[in-house]
């Protein structure tokens, strides 16, 4: 018989949020490569890509990822990550 007390086996996110700067956007479609790359890494919660002001706004879990990492990502889709 169990308790009716909920067991949680993950540990506590430290969520953050990034600001970063994305040279070489031309279109939704950059943008939709961008917002994709981001999110098919775990830890990141949330991508939202501004192809006008030309940034990345991304949540995501601190203890899990780093800024470079997000960098990183946008670099390899082909786009400058600043």
């Amino acid at each position: 018989m169990t308790s009716g007390t909920p067991i949680h086996s993950e540990e506590m996110k430290t969520m953050a949020t990034a600001t970063i700067t994305v040279k070489g956007m031309t279109c939704s479609g950059c943008v939709h490569a961008v917002t994709r790359a981001l999110q098919a890494i775990d830890g990141v919660q949330k991508a939202d890509v501004d192809l006008a002001r030309e940034c990345a706004t991304v949540t995501y879990d601190a203890g899990q990822i780093s800024v470079e990492t997000l960098r990183q990502a946008i670099e390899e889709a082909g786009y400058d990550a600043l």
